[in-house]
């Protein structure tokens, strides 16, 4: 596991990705290739006419409604990730 996402492990997450989804969850698990997300939301923006930004805050405001219990996302293809906690409002 990268040192960095050590601090995550077992903490709500908002990934950020190259295609357009965003996945929020708590992070379990991180390898070389992917990161293990359970209780997880996976959201294709192409599926809703809100923005990437209101959808993370309403998230963070109301909780994660999961629709996955546990994703494998492919490391390649993330951009950022960051807790939810640290998402501002």
């Amino acid at each position: 596991m990268p040192h960095e996402l050590e601090s995550l492990i077992g903490r709500e997450v908002v990934l950020d990705m190259i295609p357009p989804y965003v996945y929020l969850g708590t992070l379990v698990a991180s390898d070389d290739r992917f990161l293990t997300l359970e209780k997880a939301d996976v959201h294709d923006l192409r599926d809703t006419s809100t923005t990437r930004e209101l959808y993370i805050i309403d998230a963070k405001r109301h909780g994660i409604r999961p629709t996955r219990d546990r994703v494998f996302v492919r490391l390649a293809d993330t951009v950022s990730i960051s807790a939810l906690a640290d998402v501002v409002e």
